[in-house]
């Protein structure tokens, strides 16, 4: 059973993986537009951190830490996400993916709580509620990934466990959030004389392979390993509008 358990992919590996990911992604978007492939793999990056927030509220000892240090995270991003994405250190109109997490983690208390104080059908319909709300949430912060965002977050808040209900109810919740709400980019690929059309952003169902690789184990959990995976996004997106601009000027 232990050696079982150790072939699998650690959370910490999840983070790795999905920072490269993210990495290619943004690669693609400040120095390579050509190189499409870049941005194809990095569709399976925002699955994986969505999944490793709802894993690292399951496992937290301190959520109000947690809900902290997320907030921390999004208010030092900001600017970075700014430089990168418009090219101004304001900019009011798309906010950094840690807002979306930050949004979809407060759901997650709030959803515990009903849970606790409510009975059935009352905490389904405030369940509900809660859920439309994140999803308007979302699009009216403009948070990265809007209202889409924050519910695949929840998705894996749901459907947290190792079995065929929920592997295929985390399977069809990203179908329709990436497919039918995010999809918007067709590839047109021919086979054997028909033409079949694949939307770019449904290849971040593909994330769900190494997610269901992960066997529970933390793996590499330093305080310096934290900081590292916190301060990775805000950095390399500095890192690489400083380097665009050196290469633009």
């Amino acid at each position: 059973m232990d050696k079982h358990r150790d072939s699998g992919i650690t959370a910490a590996g999840l983070h790795l993986l999905a920072m490269a990911l993210m990495l290619c992604d943004h690669l693609w978007a400040a120095l390579f537009p050509a190189a499409e492939w870049l941005t194809c793999i990095g569709r399976m990056a925002f699955p994986i951190f969505a999944f490793l927030l709802a894993e690292g509220y399951r496992r937290t000892r301190d959520v109000r830490r947690y809900l902290l240090r997320l907030l921390a995270g999004a208010l030092l991003s900001e600017i970075p996400f700014n430089l990168f994405y418009s090219g101004s250190a304001v900019y009011p109109y798309h906010q950094n993916v840690l807002w979306t997490f930050f949004i979809a983690l407060l759901l997650m208390i709030l959803l515990d709580r009903v849970r606790q104080r409510f009975r059935p059908i009352p905490a389904v319909l405030l369940s509900a509620a809660l859920v439309l709300l994140g999803f308007l949430l979302g699009y009216g912060t403009m948070a990265d990934y809007y209202g889409a965002g924050v519910l695949t977050a929840l998705v894996f808040y749901f459907f947290r466990e190792k079995n065929v209900k929920c592997l295929l109810g985390q399977l069809v919740c990203l179908y329709i959030l990436h497919v039918h709400i995010l999809g918007g980019y067709y590839y047109s690929i021919p086979v054997s004389g028909f033409e079949i059309q694949i939307v770019q952003q449904g290849l971040a169902l593909t994330a769900l392979v190494p997610i269901w690789l992960y066997r529970g184990r933390q793996g590499r959990h330093s305080r310096a390993f934290r900081a590292f995976c916190y301060l990775f996004y805000p950095v390399h997106m500095l890192a690489l509008f400083l380097l665009r601009e050196m290469l633009l000027a």
